[in-house]
């Protein structure tokens, strides 16, 4: 269902066996890595089998499902498949499915298929989704909910910590929160248990210790939700957090995170205007709430810097663990360095139309033009004259892309995050303007969905508000190319008979060698220079 996707979670089964189905029918919602999709039917008959219960992971190409004559027998099918595929966990089907030498094995050992199922329990298990491209753990910042709370479909569970952003885990389902299996603080891996929710009192024990790790194992000693709350029990700022969840019967009708975003910025619910379904209030609501008054009395207090400590002629130094974010920018970029062969290209643009043309655009725009708005929509002109730059190497291939998503590369806090403006050759300058301030700024308040910061073709990082004149970046993959952007410097130059000052900005071309040649990449900075030293010509 995606180009990078390797397994699914089957979120919710739409059929059952024995359904009738015919073409087009869903099937079923499947969380890939990318997105939750929907599978359609492409034939017709009768649901024989289904392979992989609800909330379970499938790795590509592995059966989920039979579809054939009502009354046909399948199993031959199941025997073909269980010889090309390993076998996975799927309940008390794998029963159905004779071994290869024809010889029943009820008591066979097989470590995959659980004593007790989610299914047989009623019981719906929670793992860590997949919340970015490039996510392999998450750390959990956060409960929202405790073992033994009652919980709806779309309550927000935890606050998870991804190399992206900080995003929310929603149960979708109802129920109480029977099992926590990961502790704030501590990372679990994709796909690994986080938490169990079914029916208040049901023993979970047993699912708990074939589904999980050693570490869950142990943790579920209980009979029921209610006796594992000790393994669990929620820091006196984690209470603080949730007692809000109180109110969500009463008259202000808002979601978890909302009020935690809310109780964070000092925000009143009331005088805030949901957009949810009934007038909820969700956290986009609080991002863009701006109060009408009393704006100094919000502001936020200072922030205290630490004094630097060590005493004379002593030496010493701090561990700073790895978060997330880190982790991914260390482990991708060395992975471009040292895989992807670079090389480098330098071009001097002279800035004088394009500030000219900048004030006299951003007296009828709506929003403010910056020179980098104006250098995205430049490279996004360039690459569609210029394709070739516009690719990814994929081993065997070279992909290059029709459509044209720039990144932008923004310096927060933990890192790095790249928020992409998406086809951004089709969008005026002042719509570039709008979307990069937008995502920019929710960027760096960690609020971006996984949509806005992938999918991107070529590359942008400037540093020159930082008063950087060049510099080399590092491709960020997939792409073939990432631009640098130094500052806007007045350099005298030869003017006629005589010297005059232009303004210069330095650009440094970073491209994979493998699918980028020194005279591709030449011929894309020539055009490009001309777009930004005429901004006129990107409007024709």
């Amino acid at each position: 269902m995606s180009d990078t996707m390797t397994e699914g979670v089957i979120v919710e089964w739409h059929k059952k066996v024995g359904d009738k189905v015919k073409p087009g029918d869903l099937l079923a919602e499947v969380e890939t890595d990318k997105a939750t999709m929907e599978l359609e039917s492409y034939n017709e008959g009768t649901i024989l089998y289904i392979g992989v219960e609800k909330g379970k992971s499938v790795k590509v190409e592995e059966v989920i499902a039979v579809i054939g004559k009502e009354g046909e027998d399948y199993k031959a099918a199941l025997s073909d498949a269980a010889a090309t595929a390993p076998q996975k966990e799927a309940g008390p089907q794998p029963e159905k499915v004779p071994p290869a030498n024809g010889t029943p094995k009820a008591e066979a050992p097989q470590k995959n298929v659980p004593a007790v199922t989610a299914e047989q329990l009623g019981v719906t298990v929670i793992r860590m989704p997949l919340l970015s491209d490039t996510m392999t753990e998450g750390r959990i910042v956060q409960w929202n909910k405790k073992v033994g709370d009652k919980v709806k479909s779309d309550d927000n569970l935890a606050d998870v910590e991804t190399d992206k952003a900080t995003m929310e885990v929603v149960g979708y389902t109802d129920g109480t929160l029977l099992y926590v299996g990961t502790p704030e603080g501590e990372a679990a891996k994709v796909n690994d248990v986080i938490a169990i929710i079914g029916k208040e009192g049901t023993d979970v024990s047993g699912l708990v210790a074939s589904l999980s790790s050693p570490r869950d194992a142990q943790q579920a000693t209980g009979a029921s939700g209610r006796e594992q709350v000790p393994a669990t029990a929620a820091t006196p700022q984690q209470a603080a957090i949730t007692t809000p969840e109180a109110s969500e019967d009463g008259r202000i009708k808002a979601s978890p995170l909302a009020k935690k975003v809310a109780k964070d910025k000092g925000v009143d619910l009331k005088l805030v205007q949901g957009s949810g379904d009934g007038g909820r209030i969700i956290k986009k609501d609080i991002d863009n709430y701006t109060p009408v008054a009393a704006k100094a009395a919000t502001a936020p207090a200072a922030v205290a810097v630490p004094a630097f400590t060590a005493a004379p002629g002593t030496e010493g130094y701090t561990d700073i663990s790895l978060n997330q974010m880190r982790k991914v920018i260390a482990r991708r970029l060395s992975e471009s360095k040292f895989v992807a062969p670079h090389f480098y290209l330098t071009m001097e643009i002279v800035m004088d139309n394009a500030m000219a043309a900048r004030t006299q655009m951003n007296e009828v725009s709506p929003v403010k033009i910056s020179f980098n708005d104006m250098v995205v929509k430049a490279a996004a002109m360039a690459l569609r004259r210029h394709p070739a730059v516009n690719s990814s190497w994929m081993n065997e291939t070279i992909r290059q892309w029709h459509h044209i998503h720039v990144g932008i590369a923004v310096a927060i806090e933990d890192g790095l995050i790249v928020p992409v403006v998406r086809f951004a050759d089709q969008k005026s300058l002042s719509q570039i303007a709008a979307e990069s301030k937008e995502l920019s700024g929710r960027a760096r308040n960690k609020k971006l969905q996984p949509n806005e910061f992938s999918g991107n073709t070529f590359t942008i990082s400037n540093l020159g508000m930082m008063d950087i004149d060049e510099f080399t970046a590092i491709i960020n993959p997939p792409d073939s190319a990432i631009m640098a952007v130094g500052r806007i410097k007045e350099t005298v130059v030869k003017k006629g008979d005589g010297f005059g000052v232009s303004n210069i900005m330095k650009i440094t071309l970073s491209c994979d060698h493998r699918s980028v040649d020194g005279a591709v990449g030449a011929a894309f900075l020539q055009t490009f220079k001309k777009y930004l030293e005429n901004p006129v010509t990107m409007l024709v």
